[in-house]
């Protein structure tokens, strides 16, 4: 008789863990080049977050970015504003920020997330554009 309330915590811990993994497969971090990310672009699949300061945000972005400073404060709650369901596609000076953000952002529920290998740096080494 002691033997089946084991088998039954023993049975909903298991469900437990396996529903936990396939929530984390739900939600997956890309490492992408500059010719990935301009191709996501071009097609209009994503939506783009710029994670640098206000001030690197104004000295050069990609068209289209949108700036949520990874270190504000308020980052959080501003993050919360994107859509989780849809790709988002993050990029920041060189990538440490970015990766972070994207770790977060997968934690948060983000569905698809494309990190820019190298940030805005290799971003304007492969020649591409930017603006002010």
């Amino acid at each position: 008789m002691k033997i089946k309330p084991f088998l039954i915590v023993a049975f909903f811990s298991l469900l437990l863990i396996n529903c936990k993994q396939v929530e984390d497969k739900s939600s997956t971090i890309e490492l992408i080049t500059v010719e990935e990310m301009d191709s996501l672009l071009e097609m209009g699949k994503v939506q783009l977050i710029d994670v640098r300061t206000p001030r690197e945000y104004a000295d050069g972005h990609i068209e289209g970015a949108l700036n949520i400073d990874f270190r504000n404060d308020n980052f959080e709650a501003l993050i919360a504003k994107v859509d989780k369901t849809k790709p988002v596609a993050v990029y920041c000076g060189r990538g440490g920020r970015s990766s972070k953000c994207s770790a977060y952002m997968k934690k948060a529920g983000f569905t698809k997330i494309y990190d820019l290998d190298g940030g805005i740096s290799k971003w304007k080494f492969k020649g591409k554009r930017i603006e002010k």
